[in-house]
């Protein structure tokens, strides 16, 4: 909202400077961003009077003229023929600068002297006509500054109003906050207007069909006007705000709009058929041609003023090109109405219309205001074009807009709030310079009703907040609360986020978290199938766009897009892990299933750039000892890793499902290739997504100590041939269940395929540990267990050994 300082004067006596001003206002809650100097292009240009008036003695088209300023004569020749003795005029003296980088100077022209020049608006750069020399105000004192004597200099504030206070949206409104700031009174403007003629009723009429979009809609009649460039003062007023002047009948409509905050629209009643506006919602599918030009689509619940045949104006927005004031309108209709803000909010969305007048409208106007604003319009559009304003004013009413009455405020709970010691006669006070009425009731509480045009207070808090901010902020104390300290709560879950966390952190990884709504399109660039469980997308229902219009499915896509993003600006090592839920959709009218999920990622090299390691990318194994070290920390037992070539996302071979005991657990391998491509991820990526709550569950902090042993260890090797469908578990788990005491483990240390190995077998070798906790084993002792166990492996697993026949 832009607030030129010479127009807040209008309403109200300030003594502070601009920046006192925006000081007050800004510690009040309605901040100014700014305020900037609106001064005018031009310097040494004063009011001048024309005393005498003839011929150009060798010119045709020029004249000779003599200008007083007050105490001199200037002779000036002038080729304008709009100008007459007695006119007050701008006159740029000798050494005057105007717009252009032009500087005034003693001159001949034709052989006559002279000794300035009278100015246009246009050369003085503060409006567009260019026709003829600017007639002033004859009010205006001779001899002064053009720029004071116009109050050009001007401060602007630019004030950022809160949506929660249309009625600032006005000048009236921020001059009502300035009063009560700096305890005076606002001068309200003359609303009055001389009416004579007909009756409006008898010429034109308004019906409603839509009550419930437009409760109420008042309008007036103007005859015999003139159209026709507003005075300076009105195109001055509304430049220094931003609005662009355009004609006496426009300027006033806007110029109201500013003043009170309440839109308004002037038709051509002869364009309006039947003499009648009916206000009812649009038809699916009907077009209408706005003021902008543009031909709109209207869908069927945006609201219309039409007249007897067709659509004029989109309520509250924007008139029609079809009803428009013209250079030769003579008799307007003057609209005042409130609309309802939701409707209006809607459709300006929709239709990708924000205006003036639906920046208001939306948040806002006051019902209560919309015929003071219509009769201070009328009043100054007949003063400005020497029109007559006909007798009454139509005004449909037909659902009276609630306000809010008698709202209790009790003292001492305003200063338990606040923690003030505020008295009750300065909270009525406070209240009082802001328009709202106090009553007194028993028990020392007050009844307030505030004014319409507040329509933000409702409640006793709201109250609470006014006499905070209008006392002044600054003037709560300082305290601190009193609040005894005690032991954070016990919360599992979190402990148990904690230890994953610290898990991953150890080994490298960083915690990124991304947005739990994504693309639709997440399950096609994963190549997840029609029926899998991770297209049961939960929709958002007001999307900010497409590609974040659903809810996760799953925490791999945000991973793999985070990682897109950061090889494009240079970062190609990465550990990421991120700890959230996924969403999927149950039955229609449920709620969704949520789901706790742990996603990790891995990237790049291996070790990053050392000088004492080689350069090594990393694969799948690096991925698979951070799971293994994870489930390690957490005291996870149980975990089995079977081959998947099934899992869309992940490289056939190089991918593994996990299962802890019998829970399915998560999955874990390369990035497919297919997926990489389509997100444009150009370097391999191996990925991880457990189930958290089967972690937890399985996650024990039971620590137990085993002694380091004081007796050596004895290994024996042998590499088993065996079908290639033979996982390492299964040989693993036959040795280690022969129940043996002196097998202290058994692990895998080798795995070939190739020449000299049989097609669809591999070689497996494995490491056996023996060890007994008492004395130091006999080779002999060790050889007869050993080979017992052996022999027990071949016979469950159908191996052989490699090598032996």
């Amino acid at each position: 909202m832009l607030a030129g300082f010479t127009w807040l004067k209008d309403y109200i006596d300030i003594t502070e400077s601009p920046g006192e001003i925006a000081e007050r206002l800004t510690m009040a809650g309605l901040e100014v961003d700014s305020v900037t100097e609106s001064a005018p292009g031009f310097s040494g240009v004063v009011v001048g009077k024309i005393t005498a008036l003839s011929r150009h003695p060798n010119a045709d088209k020029l004249s000779l003229c003599d200008v007083s300023t007050g105490d001199r004569i200037h002779k000036v020749v002038c080729g304008a023929a709009n100008i007459h003795v007695g006119d007050v005029v701008p006159l740029a003296t000798v050494g005057a600068t105007i717009p252009g980088g032009y500087t005034i100077k003693h001159s001949k022209i034709r052989g006559e002297a002279s000794e300035g020049m009278l100015c246009s608006e246009e050369e003085l750069g503060i409006g567009d006509d260019a026709t003829g020399i600017m007639i002033l105000d004859g009010a205006l004192p001779l001899g002064e500054d053009l720029a004071r004597a116009l109050h050009l200099n001007d401060r602007v504030f630019d004030v950022a109003i809160t949506p929660n206070r249309p009625d600032c949206l006005s000048m009236l409104g921020v001059a009502r906050e300035i009063a009560a700031l700096t305890h005076t009174k606002v001068r309200y403007p003359d609303s009055r207007c001389e009416e004579a003629g007909e009756d409006v009723h008898d010429i034109a009429s308004v019906e409603i069909l839509s009550p419930h979009l437009c409760p109420r809609y008042t309008a007036r009649m103007i005859r015999n006007v003139e159209i026709k460039p507003s005075p300076s003062w009105l195109r001055m007023r509304l430049e220094a705000v931003g609005l662009r002047a355009i004609n006496n009948v426009v300027d006033v409509t806007n110029f109201v709009m500013m003043e009170y905050g309440q839109p308004l629209h002037a038709f051509d009643f002869r364009f309006l058929e039947g003499g009648k506006i009916i206000v009812r919602g649009a038809a699916e599918g009907e077009e209408f041609i706005s003021l902008d030009e543009k031909t709109r689509t209207l869908k069927e619940d945006t609201l219309m003023i039409c007249d007897g045949a067709k659509p004029v104006a989109i309520a509250g927005i924007m008139g029609g090109l079809n009803s428009e004031v013209r250079d030769d309108t003579d008799t307007v209709l003057l609209e005042s109405a409130y609309f309802n803000p939701s409707s209006i909010r809607k459709t300006s969305r929709l239709l990708g219309m924000s205006t003036d007048a639906a920046f208001r409208f939306e948040r806002g106007v006051d019902p209560e205001g919309v015929t003071r604003a219509l009769d201070r319009a009328a009043s100054l559009i007949a003063q400005l074009s020497g029109g007559t304003v006909c007798r009454g004013y139509i005004d449909q009413y037909p659902q009276k807009v609630p306000s809010a009455r008698d709202i209790p405020l009790r003292p001492d709970r305003v200063n338990e709030i606040l923690g003030t010691d505020i008295a009750p006669s300065r909270m009525v006070e406070i209240l009082e310079n802001i328009e709202m009425e106090c009553r007194a009731e028993e028990g020392g509480a007050y009844a307030v009703t505030p004014p319409t045009f507040r329509r933000d207070i409702y409640r006793e808090i709201d109250l609470i907040e006014e006499i905070a901010r209008l006392n002044g902020y600054e003037d709560i104390p300082i305290t601190i609360p009193a609040l005894s300290p005690r032991e954070k709560a016990d919360n599992e879950k979190e402990q148990f986020e904690d230890r994953v966390k610290s898990a991953l952190n150890g080994q490298g990884y960083s915690e990124v978290i991304n947005y739990s709504f994504t693309t639709p399109q997440s399950a096609s660039m994963l190549g997840f199938g029609e029926d899998h469980e991770c297209r049961r997308f939960v929709r958002i229902a007001n999307p900010l766009t497409e590609d974040t219009s659903v809810m996760r499915t799953t925490i791999v896509y945000g991973l793999l897009d985070t990682m897109r993003r950061n090889i494009h600006v240079g970062t190609t090592d990465l550990k990421l892990f991120e700890i959230g839920k996924i969403f999927i959709e149950t039955t229609e009218g449920a709620l969704p299933l949520e789901k706790e999920r742990i996603g990790g990622l891995l990237t790049g090299a291996r070790y990053g750039e050392t000088w004492h390691f080689k350069e090594a990318p990393a694969d799948f194994y690096d991925l698979k000892g951070c799971v293994d070290t994870l489930f390690q920390v957490l005291g996870v037992e149980g975990v089995r890793f079977t081959a998947d070539a099934r899992i869309s996302f992940l490289h056939p071979g190089k991918a593994a499902v996990i299962h802890i005991g019998e829970d399915f657990a998560g999955v874990m391998g390369e990035a497919h290739p297919d997926v990489c491509e389509k997100m444009d991820i150009s370097q391999r990526a191996f990925l991880f997504e457990l189930d958290l709550s089967v972690l937890r569950a399985a996650s024990s902090r039971k620590k137990s100590f085993k002694e380091l042993p004081r007796y050596p260890a004895v290994t024996r090797d042998v590499a088993f041939l065996v079908n290639g469908d033979v996982t390492g578990e299964r040989m693993i788990a036959l040795a280690s269940g022969q129940e043996e005491e002196l097998l202290e483990s058994v692990s895998i240390f080798d795995v070939y395929t190739g020449k000299g190995i049989p097609e669809g077998m591999k070689s497996l070798a494995l490491r056996f540990t023996y060890r007994a906790w008492s004395r130091t084993l006999a080779d002999s002792e060790v050889t007869e267990v050993h080979r017992t166990i052996v022999e027990q492996v071949l016979k469950h697993s159908g191996a052989k050994i490699r090598g032996v026949e």
